[in-house]
């Protein structure tokens, strides 16, 4: 079978507006969820109040026991059985932020633990606040542990963007299965797609790893 690409380059503004979308639905997203697994890993440290503990552990427990494909539509198909009419980007960014919050905050909890607990300690004993320990001492190590896990998840993440095409969202997915349609070259099409995400997922890759080179190199690790 002969491999016909005419198509993808024919439409390649329409594959790179995909992209362009594709990249801003995920950075919302991350950003999203960085605020969120921030405040949920936090709530469920040792020292959160019990029932911050419990409601943050619910959560966690139900964003990752169920599939992310499955909270998209509830936040597109099911909210409107309530009245509730929100625009398919809002219900991809936000149940994509949603859902990644959950794993980021597994990510924040295990790197704050991780540093040793001794050197709260001190800091209390110089007459800091927890706050003011946890956020000048405790986070800046914390930060660099992060970023490693931190990757694999914004990564995990662009590729999981796939799914908002179902929601009728013009990302990268959505713009070749249109272009699918009219020219019937599937395989051609799909390379063209992989290949795209392929690019965006060792950009990030590499972004990421630059900058936790940095941050290690300037001290921030003890």
């Amino acid at each position: 079978m002969d491999l016909d690409f005419s198509p993808v380059f024919a439409g390649w503004r329409e594959l790179a507006h995909g992209a362009w979308v594709t990249v801003e639905v995920t950075a919302l997203a991350v950003v999203l969820g960085c605020l969120i697994g921030l405040w949920v890993g936090l709530g469920r440290l040792p020292g959160a109040p019990a029932p911050v503990r419990a409601l943050c552990s619910g959560y966690v427990a139900f964003i990752r026991g169920t599939p992310l494909l499955v909270q998209l539509f509830i936040w597109f198909f099911g909210l409107p059985h309530f009245g509730i009419n929100l625009p398919a980007l809002f219900c991809g960014v936000v149940g994509m932020g949603i859902y990644s919050g959950a794993y980021i905050s597994e990510v924040v909890r295990g790197a704050i633990e991780s540093v040793d607990r001794g050197q709260l300690e001190a800091a209390r004993s110089l007459g800091m606040s927890y706050s003011l320990s946890m956020r000048v001492v405790i986070v800046p190590q914390a930060l660099v542990r992060m970023i490693a896990p931190l990757s694999n998840e914004f990564i995990a993440l662009i590729k999981n963007s796939s799914l908002v095409s179902l929601l009728t969202i013009t990302d990268l997915m959505h713009e070749g299965q249109k272009i699918i349609s009219v020219s019937y070259r599937s395989l051609e099409v799909y390379l063209a797609v992989a290949l795209v995400y392929f690019v965006l997922t060792n950009l990030t890759g590499m972004a990421l790893r630059a900058l936790h080179h940095r941050l290690s190199a300037g001290g921030a690790v003890r």
